[in-house]
């Protein structure tokens, strides 16, 4: 079984263009995952195959070593931090260096201050955008949205995680599975770590209760993944239905970063897109609310463009009008909100009127709603997160239609500027517009005006630096894309914010599946860290063409 997959992976790296990813994941440090990597290296170099560790960590770890110094290695980068002299990975040396296929050991690794990359995984993705196959490992603690979910099972908050999109978009996932009762006959025979106080492992974070809790979420996220990557495309023909996933959030709710993980487990079962969505009312417009909470509110929206959410934020003085609204829109099937910090006022209960999470229950039709209660998650051995829902959560075993990808077929055709001189968001969209609507003039004025309408519910960003002005237009077939880079920045006066990209999507009214399925094909682009390094680094319309060019190759590659 193992030299089956060894060969898979060979076949894969042998034929492609953009570098492959495999990661072995494991519920637990010792279970063997850096073992079965170095044995996969070895098996590699065999078939002739230029494979180096780039950074590899034993522990001193007898059986590991061995096979680790029976390869080539580059050298680590010493770089030296408040004083003291840290090893990380040298991933210029690697890009130089220039292999086959790279070892790259522990994907949640933070760097430290002074390397290119804040975190590994990036590094890993800039390995892959430059054609280098990579072999990493990570344990299921660290994935991003199963933060809580760990908290809770084993009372340890785990500081280093990596978004779910990691390992979701891996080529190749390999779980590394031992027992527990093994696992700790391993630490207490100094397998693990040679140097660790065995019995104080032994009764905290390697004591069988929390072992097994995570060893049954790998097994869990192993069969998502595995369900996820065999679904047909092909049964996608037919419209999907509105199963997308929303959530709502608040400047200052309790425990939005858990809401947000939740929304993205949730979005990952049922295999939809997902939305993260802010309503901005007129008493938290960003000249009226305080920096802190504008600071909470930044991060919250951060974290929802790293978890995979396209974010937006509406402008409304009915918080749940707009919800619904935008869930009429956007075709969504799941509303997800936090219980409420208080509950409204004695006599507005009295008079029927009810707080978000009610109203939302008893306005809303065909939509289930899901309320977490996000006052309990902090606690680490309070209850769990419970659902209260309008109707029965079903779970489609029909996967979203298969998405297009930003550049089309054809994205030489996609329209492109490019702004040296700072420009307003306003004038930014109105000459992407024309650009794209050159040969449809007929369409320009609807076009503008359902822009306009759009944009003064609320902007759509991708994190910080991407923004899609977006609208469903009459008169159009399919979809039309452009792409505008504002190389001194493009300003928003009603967000009160900068930023470099615009990505403009009008899609047909008759279509709205086209619609949702662009924004998601947009969405997990514009999220992807390199893409937007290159797009940023070209110095003129034509150089971008080129690498739209070269990154569609690459990925259909």
């Amino acid at each position: 079984m193992k030299a089956n997959r060894a060969d898979s992976f060979l076949h894969m790296i042998r034929r492609s263009r953009r570098g492959k990813l495999k990661i072995y994941l494991g519920y637990c440090a010792g279970v063997g995952k850096t073992y079965q990597m170095l044995l996969e290296a070895r098996r590699l170099r065999e078939e002739n195959i230029d494979v180096v560790a780039g950074f590899v960590e034993t522990h001193g770890r007898e059986e590991t070593e061995p096979l680790l110094n029976s390869l080539e290695w580059i050298p680590r980068r010493r770089i030296v931090y408040r004083g003291i002299e840290i090893e990380e990975m040298d991933l210029d040396a690697i890009l130089a260096r220039r292999p086959s296929v790279v070892l790259v050991d522990d994907l949640a690794h933070t760097n430290v201050p002074g390397c290119r990359n804040p975190r590994r995984y990036q590094d890993v993705e800039e390995l892959l955008s430059a054609g280098i196959h990579v072999i990493s490992s990570v344990n299921i603690q660290h994935m991003e949205s199963l933060y809580e979910t760990v908290e809770r099972a084993t009372g340890v908050r785990v500081r280093e995680r990596i978004p779910d999109r990691i390992v979701s978009e891996a080529d190749q996932i390999v779980s590394v599975d031992i027992t527990t009762e093994d696992l700790r006959q391993r630490l207490k025979e100094k397998k693990v770590y040679v140097k660790e106080n065995i019995d104080a492992a032994l009764a905290g974070f390697f004591k069988s209760t929390n072992l097994e809790q995570l060893r049954e979420l790998t097994l869990r996220e192993l069969a998502a993944q595995i369900d996820s990557r065999h679904r047909d495309p092909l049964e996608e023909e037919v419209p999907t239905n509105p199963d997308q996933v929303m959530v709502c959030l608040s400047s200052r709710g309790p425990n939005s970063d858990a809401l947000l993980r939740y929304g993205s487990r949730l979005a990952g079962r049922l295999n939809r897109n997902w939305y993260a969505v802010y309503v901005q009312t007129p008493s938290e417009r960003p000249t009226v609310i305080d920096a802190e909470t504008q600071r909470i509110l930044s991060n919250t929206l951060t974290l929802a463009q790293q978890l995979g959410a396209t974010v937006f934020t509406y402008r409304g003085e009915d918080v749940v009008k707009t919800i619904l609204q935008f869930a009429k829109e956007y075709r969504v099937g799941h509303i997800v909100i936090g219980t409420p910090a208080k509950k409204p006022p004695l006599m507005k209960r009295l008079l029927g009127q009810g707080g978000v999470a009610e109203r939302l229950i008893a306005e809303s039709r065909s939509v289930t709603i899901v309320v977490l209660d996000t006052r309990a998650i902090g606690e680490v051995h309070g209850p769990a997160p419970i659902t209260v829902t309008k109707s029965e959560m079903e779970v489609s075993d029909k996967a979203e239609k298969a998405a297009p990808s930003l550049e089309g077929s054809h994205p030489g055709h996609i329209p492109i500027l490019m702004w040296d001189e700072p420009i307003d968001k306003e004038s930014a969209i109105r000459h992407l517009m024309n650009a794209c609507c050159r040969a449809k003039s007929n369409i320009c004025e609807a076009a503008w005006n359902a822009l306009l309408d759009r944009e003064r519910q609320g902007g759509t960003f991708l994190g910080e630096d991407v923004a899609v002005p977006h609208a469903r237009v009459r008169g159009i077939e399919r979809p039309i894309v452009g792409l505008g880079v504002g190389r001194s920045g493009i300003y928003d006066p009603e967000a009160g914010r900068s930023f470099r990209i615009m990505i403009f999507l009008l899609s047909p009214v008759s279509s709205p599946d086209s619609h949702v399925a662009m924004l998601g094909a947009i969405s997990r682009t514009a999220n992807d860290d390199q893409w937007r390094k290159e797009v940023l680094a070209a110095s003129n319309p034509a150089d971008i063409a080129h690498f739209l060019r070269e990154w569609e190759s690459q990925v259909v590659a």
